[in-house]
């Protein structure tokens, strides 16, 4: 079931196993960011996959930007996140983000973000923190924003 989620317990948590950063981190973001919330995919009511839609804009187009998207090692390799971008595409419509590394950048094309732009067309009206939160987190050497329009 897919559905938004507001259970700063259970996001914590899923952030944390996947991404290893600290609840204090985590929940600095969540209570911090103005213009976004997070979309999960439930199993047997545990949140097990998601990912925050945030509000941005790239070249003066409105666009929900998909930020901290995971699953947990158990639940991977059953089209969760596919699912959560397939539902936020379809009520979103615009969606953009910057992929963390190669592997990604393939994922990501065949679902569908095939059109890219430069990393510095890409802007939000959020807290100077909570930026720097969403620009963080790529292994790339040149990063680019993926579109899927």
């Amino acid at each position: 079931m897919i559905r938004y989620c507001n259970n700063n317990h259970d996001i914590i948590s899923l952030w944390a196993d996947v991404f290893g950063d600290s609840e204090e981190e985590i929940l600095y973001f969540i209570k911090n960011l103005a213009h976004g919330k997070c979309l999960g995919y439930f199993e047997n009511n545990k949140l097990v996959s998601m990912f925050f839609l945030v509000d941005c804009c790239i070249n003066h187009k409105n666009y929900k930007y998909i930020y901290a998207a995971c699953t947990y090692k158990e639940y991977e390799g059953r089209g969760f996140m596919t699912k959560l971008i397939e539902y936020a595409y379809k009520n979103d419509s615009s969606l953009c983000l910057i992929p963390a590394n190669e592997s990604l950048i393939k994922f990501y094309k065949k679902r569908g973000f095939n059109k890219s732009s430069e990393i510095d067309s890409l802007k939000f009206d959020e807290l100077d923190d909570i930026k720097e939160y969403l620009f963080e987190g790529f292994e790339l050497k040149d990063p680019i924003v993926m579109v899927k329009e």
